[in-house]
């Protein structure tokens, strides 16, 4: 049995969390946390991981990244593992999280869906069948609530794209700016924030005379909350170091 402690438990990512575990027999949740108590929850709720009375093996995190700092000392001085699924990290918020890796167990991903990391497993087989005769855009589309752009999950498309591309590769958020002819050696991402958008990724490869379009469609924040689960049930147990959903999948 898991014992899940879910920081943000209150907002509504841990009350899908909370719900999916309340489906499982093979996990359950002990506490959470969260600055705002709503009565709504059948575990203790607290106010900051430091407070948390209960023992747990996995802290699903469903925060937000100023919480960072008190997350990582959690895990490192009760050697209890992570699954961070908070986005908007900025590269030295990344960069404490590597370091904490090496004093606890973390797992660490762009986006808890089963699906967009098959989808980035996708693009890869798609760069190397198409070779260099194509464009690449990213096309992403959230909610109007959803603060960072481009998403963490666009950066990782990129990022697993570029890493299929022998020469450099730039990631371009801004034409309009400047006057000039589309490089070869850049990745194209655009942002788009309207309505109740849960997560629409499309990635383009544009060639003569042809386009592929690779999609992957989230209809409710709940898959995001199944995968977050699946990946605590995972970490229990599991020794200190950096794990993604890469590992999870094999």
């Amino acid at each position: 049995m898991t014992r899940i402690i879910i920081t943000g438990a209150t907002g509504k990512m841990g009350k899908f969390i909370a719900s999916v575990v309340d489906g499982r027999d093979d996990c359950e949740v002990v506490a959470g946390v969260d600055r705002v108590n709503d009565g709504s929850s059948k575990f203790p709720v607290y106010e900051s991981l430091k407070d948390v009375k209960e023992s747990a093996d996995v802290v699903i995190d469903f925060s937000n990244p100023s919480l960072l700092d008190d997350l990582l000392d959690y895990g490192k001085s009760t050697n209890t593992a992570l699954v961070i699924a908070t986005t908007g990290y900025d590269e030295c918020e990344k960069k404490k999280i590597s370091e904490a890796s090496k004093d606890c167990a973390i797992f660490f991903t762009y986006n808890m869906s089963l699906g967009i990391n098959l989808l980035a497993n996708l693009a890869k087989k798609a760069v190397n069948v198409l070779g260099e005769g194509f464009d690449i855009e990213i096309v992403e589309q959230h909610h109007n609530q959803k603060i960072d752009a481009p998403s963490g999950t666009a950066l990782m498309l990129a990022d697993a794209i570029s890493e299929e591309i022998e020469r450099p590769m730039k990631y371009e958020y801004d034409r309009h700016s400047k006057r000039e002819k589309r490089t070869k050696n850049e990745i194209g991402i655009h942002s788009i924030r309207g309505g109740t958008i849960v997560g629409e990724h499309d990635i383009i490869f544009a060639g003569r005379d042809e386009i592929i379009t690779l999609s992957h469609s989230a209809r409710s924040k709940e898959v995001f909350a199944v995968g977050a689960v699946n990946a605590a049930v995972f970490m229990n147990g599991k020794p200190v170091g950096m794990y993604d959903m890469g590992k999870l999948v094999k």
